[in-house]
């Protein structure tokens, strides 16, 4: 496990993974009828939202377990195919508004700024090239016949 394989796709999904986490224990919405968060409105919006978290945690944790980079790349490619839907999902969780609520509260936009890093995160961790974490290798020259 070296934290140094982390490189700054990887540190942008985590602090989505993060501010997403962090909204979670926030007001998402608030009208006459009290505040609501993401649990008392959970729903197949929310399952989205939290999958690109899930994604997006399981591309560091492999990053940096991971000795070979076939993983990190194939989960990469899945957390940016996972948080697609995720962000129209925050999107989506942003305008609407649940049990006649009149307004949108820290944790709705923590959300969707915490989706907005994971798809981004994952997009350049995709782009960046891995360096090698093994040295070149220097094969003895044949010799002449």
């Amino acid at each position: 496990m070296n934290v140094r394989w982390l490189r700054s796709g990887e540190l942008i999904v985590l602090a989505g993974v993060a501010l997403v986490v962090s909204s979670l224990f926030l007001r998402w919405y608030e009208g006459p009828g009290g505040t609501l968060d993401a649990w008392d409105t959970f729903g197949p919006a929310m399952a989205l939202v939290l999958a690109a978290a899930v994604a997006g945690l399981a591309l560091v944790v492999s990053t940096v377990t991971e000795r070979s980079t076939a993983l990190p790349v194939a989960i990469g490619v899945w957390t940016v195919v996972i948080a697609i839907p995720g962000l129209v999902a925050a999107i989506v969780r942003v305008l609407e508004r649940p049990d006649h609520s009149t307004t949108v509260c820290l944790g709705a936009w923590l959300a969707l700024a915490g989706t907005v890093a994971i798809f981004a995160g994952a997009w350049q961790s995709l782009r960046d090239e891995r360096p090698s974490r093994y040295d070149p290798a220097e094969p003895q020259p044949r010799p002449l016949p």
